[in-house]
């Protein structure tokens, strides 16, 4: 099998008889609408996109963002010798590196990669890989990560590790699984135990000051400088985020997708203190980037009261189940969200630095959390 790749800068220079080979257009972020409106609001990325070709058919597609990163941003918050974060700080100048990411940097899960159904997956991937390494070696960078794959994938994706890739788990996505018997956010808390039925009633009580609105496209454009610097206050509060997005995408991707595509915010006194983004792709809702005022936050329970919209927006769209996204697990687990275990690769782009990378990587540590039972 004779496989060739093409790289192209833009999703519009891709063809469109690629997309119908693909078939991979019905997920939403295989879409070159989708993936266009990241390109457009986000600027100052360079986007690049991977076609594995066989007779001139499409049969593997893969997305890429050349991003930069502060050091501190990595290292802050992983476990290591003080030794080794000298060596890795001193290797990174001290100052930020450039990084290709294979996958959406902006989303949370395994929507980087496609292999066509019907096609041998491992060697289609390998030829994703071998195109990565030709990419790299043209673009002026330190290292790439390809992300996010679930185990089902790892006997196709560990054939990175020939590569001289390390692996490394990150924070797991977390699902609810939505029975087909909750017709209603009732049914719903009815189905759970006491105290988690009341910790849920409590974030509503508490919310009840807050004027909840969805957005149309011209809320978002009107409200967009207030979502931008909501936005910033989630992005500083978590321990890592490899990339600021431009809200500018919530636009383009409302003017696409409409009621597909949804932005709810939430008004204190007419001030807008918080909102929820979310995406309905097939039967699956996914939870996108939200903000918070947290001077207000503990008052009125704003963060709280969006995990239960998220559930809410689930049952209304009749979806199958919700991914709640990383970060603040524990939490979500007490509404039923259960962990998907997700596993990254990195490398240094050089043979020498990337030795003194893997025992960096193998020092990553997930954080912990109490996976709650919440349901009866």
């Amino acid at each position: 099998m004779t496989l060739t790749s093409k790289i192209f800068r833009a999703v519009d220079d891709i063809p469109k008889h690629y997309w119908d080979s693909l078939n991979c257009t019905t997920n939403i972020y295989y879409s070159p609408e989708f993936l266009k409106a990241f390109e457009l609001a986000n600027t100052d990325i360079a986007f690049n996109y991977i076609l594995i070709l066989k007779d001139n058919e499409a049969v593997a597609f893969a997305n890429t963002q050349l991003v930069t990163i502060g050091i501190e941003t990595i290292t802050k918050n992983i476990k290591m010798w003080p030794k080794l974060r000298r060596i890795v700080n001193n290797m990174f100048c001290k100052n930020s590196i450039k990084v290709l990411f294979c996958g959406n940097v902006f989303l949370s899960g395994e929507y980087g990669t496609f292999l066509k159904d019907g096609e041998p997956k491992v060697e289609t991937f390998i030829a994703i890989a071998k195109t990565v390494k030709r990419l790299y070696r043209c673009k002026r960078l330190h290292a790439i990560f390809i992300k996010d794959f679930e185990d089902e994938s790892l006997y196709i994706t560990d054939h990175l590790k020939s590569f001289d890739y390390a692996s490394m788990h990150v924070e797991s996505n977390m699902i609810i699984y939505l029975r087909p018997e909750w017709q209603s956010f009732n049914d719903y808390t009815n189905a759970l135990k006491s105290k988690y039925r009341v910790k849920a009633n409590r974030a509503d009580a508490k919310s009840e000051a807050l004027e909840a609105k969805l957005f149309s496209e011209d809320d978002i454009k009107k409200h967009k400088d207030e979502l931008q610097a909501l936005y910033q206050n989630t992005i500083d509060n978590a321990d890592f985020n490899a990339q600021i997005l431009n809200l500018d995408t919530y636009i383009h991707l409302k003017s696409t997708y409409k009621d597909k595509f949804i932005v709810k915010g939430y008004f204190l006194n007419n001030q807008l203190v918080g909102f929820l983004s979310a995406m309905q792709n097939g039967d699956h809702l996914d939870a996108h980037f939200i903000g918070i005022d947290y001077s207000n936050n503990k008052t009125y329970a704003i963060y709280p009261r969006i995990l239960n919209d998220y559930v809410r927006i689930g049952i209304e769209t009749k979806s199958t189940q919700i991914n709640l996204g990383r970060t603040a697990s524990e939490i979500k687990s007490t509404l039923g969200a259960q962990p998907k275990t997700l596993t990254c690769y990195c490398k240094h782009k050089h043979y020498l630095p990337n030795q003194v990378l893997k025992p960096f990587i193998k020092n990553v540590q997930i954080k912990s959390f109490k996976q709650h039972q919440p349901f009866k």
